[in-house]
């Protein structure tokens, strides 16, 4: 456990954030297909996070005995699903507990529909996987289940220029976390292949990546944290490095979002700067977390330490994540007197599904929070300390995507 507290509500200083874990981890895939393990030194500012070094490891150092374990990281696993298929030999690929309720049914009908040879071991659709060689018979064409995970669609997408044919890929339903796709794209793009989207398809020609060098963007997920921190401080004058205008990722949407709880954006060379705006935040927020479900925690913890009223949609994938995000949510607001409940179905529109936020949070008695192993339960509620000493329960789940978060808390007086 940690308890944390501020010494004097201030914020201000530089904060160099980790390398993109999702940035890196397409970039790892895409450079061990060119079957050139020394393209990875092209690579710099990596992330430092558990996910990536696991999966870089796994790529770099594949194990003997052909037993690959992921460990609690999902985009790892299902990374390594679709680049395990390609592969000669027979595979098995496992992670921790939690990962083997995580589905990946979709991804393995999917490859299996284009030629791959893979066998759920345990239970039908999940986790721990049997993976043969690549037969090579099947379609190039495919729909897959676009409206659970954008990581059943990403590691197709990865893997389509070295398929025989390419690939044809049709999502089923509303496409979920849909810049993560795009991230993807962008990402093939760069390292040489060519990506068509039109409105029902994304066709992928056969070809191959060619080498390049890549300095990884900062993680704006990991500044979330930062702009939490920033309403919740007196005075913020903080440069956060690594971050720019011109992003991949879908997160750097809490630019504009935050200027609704008075936190101002400057762009310069190297990073962002914050900085209160002089408006206080509004009483009433509402958003759609579809394209960026890794903000919803951060955003409800600011929602509650600041009293705003909060309307959230597109929380879909919440429940399949670490944990399951919006229970987790609901039991460690409510300890400090925050509601955070699904709304009738009577008052939700158009098959939308409503949570709304209210209360402040009353942090008087020292609050300790839970983070059923959830890097971002852990990173989110931590931000509270900048309003009264709050405590952590297993703190070190951090290591998942930012390693450095807590040291970093300490060098901004925390």
């Amino acid at each position: 456990m940690k308890t944390l507290s501020s010494r004097n509500r201030n914020l201000q200083g530089t904060v160099r954030l980790d390398g993109s874990k999702s940035i890196s981890n397409r970039a790892l895939i895409a450079l061990a297909l060119t079957s050139d393990v020394p393209a990875t030194a092209r690579l710099t500012r990596l992330s430092s996070s558990k996910d990536t070094t696991t999966l870089q490891r796994l790529l770099s150092e594949p194990p003997a005995d052909n037993h690959y374990d992921a460990g609690d990281a999902g985009t790892t696993f299902r990374f390594l699903t679709a680049f395990l298929a390609l592969q000669p030999g027979i595979k098995t690929l496992t992670g921790s507990e939690r990962m083997k309720e995580r589905p990946v049914g979709p991804l393995v009908k999917a490859l299996n529909t284009l030629g791959a040879q893979i066998v759920c071991l345990e239970k039908e659709g999940f986790p721990p996987l049997q993976i043969g060689p690549f037969s090579g018979s099947g379609t190039s064409e495919i729909s897959v289940q676009a409206d659970i995970s954008s990581q059943f669609i990403s590691p197709l997408l990865l893997i389509a220029p070295y398929l025989p044919s390419g690939l044809i890929l049709k999502p089923e339903g509303k496409l979920v976390s849909e810049p993560y796709v795009e991230m993807t794209l962008h990402m093939m793009r760069y390292f040489g292949a060519d990506a068509v989207r039109t409105p029902e398809a994304i066709m992928i020609p056969p070809g191959k990546y060619q080498p390049r060098a890549l300095v990884t963007e900062a993680d704006w997920s990991a500044a979330s944290y930062w702009y939490a921190m920033a309403v919740f401080a007196e005075n913020v004058n903080l440069k956060l490095e690594g971050l720019f205008r011109e992003s991949w990722q879908g997160d750097a949407v809490l630019a504009d979002m935050m200027t609704q709880f008075g936190i101002s954006t400057t762009y310069e060379d190297d990073g962002i700067r914050l900085r209160k705006n002089g408006r206080p935040p509004r009483p009433f927020f509402e958003q759609d977390f579809s394209r960026c479900p890794d903000l919803a925690q951060t955003l409800a913890v600011v929602c509650a330490g600041t009293g705003t009223q909060g309307l959230f949609s597109g929380l879909e994938t919440l429940h399949i994540k670490e944990t399951d995000r919006i229970t987790a949510l609901k039991t460690e607001l409510a300890k400090v007197g925050v509601s955070f409940m699904k709304m009738p179905a009577r008052m939700n529109k158009q098959g939308i599904t409503y949570y709304m936020l209210e209360g402040k949070a009353h942090l008087e008695n020292k609050p300790r929070f839970t983070t059923y192993g959830d890097h971002r339960m852990a990173m989110s509620f931590a931000t509270l300390a900048m309003l009264a000493p709050v405590e952590i329960e297993n703190p070190e789940v951090v290591n998942k995507s930012y390693p450095g978060f807590w040291e970093d808390m300490e060098q901004m007086g925390i």
